[in-house]
């Protein structure tokens, strides 16, 4: 169950979507030598904008596209907080494809192909909304994080 997955924090400790209850999740992949990892800076916005309305933003940095996040999980979190004021939660590094994905991305890919009715994340900052009710919509890398407004406006409590 998608709740029950275990994920590392960047200090080593265990978390599990458990941890943020009530709330829906926007979990993106992400890397920090990206053609998009300016998309840092609108994911932090939609965090500020709607986490008092029980969204919280999930990072999980990943190597597997091109190299493009080597670094340490210490320094790939400096550089998040450093260049993009990152405040939401950013996870140790983990694979997203192949036979070594994360239990968690297997499971959010399986619920939400792409719209070619793949499963394969194609590149960084692939996107997945999960509402309270457990529902998951995937958004393409490109999407930018500000075009993910109107759908979690559908899905978030006003305040």
């Amino acid at each position: 169950m998608l709740q029950e997955q275990t994920f590392q924090r960047i200090d080593g400790t265990d978390a599990t979507l458990q941890d943020y209850p009530g709330q829906a999740w926007l979990i993106v992949n992400t890397a920090s030598k990206c053609g998009l990892t300016p998309q840092f800076e609108g994911l932090e916005q939609l965090h500020q904008d709607y986490r008092k309305q029980g969204l919280v933003v999930l990072g999980f940095p990943c190597n597997q596209f091109a190299g493009q996040d080597p670094g340490t999980d210490e320094e790939i979190q400096s550089f998040c907080q450093m260049n993009y004021g990152v405040t939401f939660p950013v996870f140790s590094k983990i694979d997203v494809n192949g036979e070594t994905a994360h239990p968690l991305f297997a499971e959010l890919k399986a619920l939400a192909p792409n719209t070619t009715g793949e499963q394969e994340i194609e590149w960084n900052f692939t996107k997945f909304l999960v509402t309270r009710d457990g529902e998951v919509t995937r958004f393409a890398p490109k999407t930018n994080p500000t075009d993910l407004v109107a759908a979690i406006e559908r899905i978030v409590v006003p305040v």
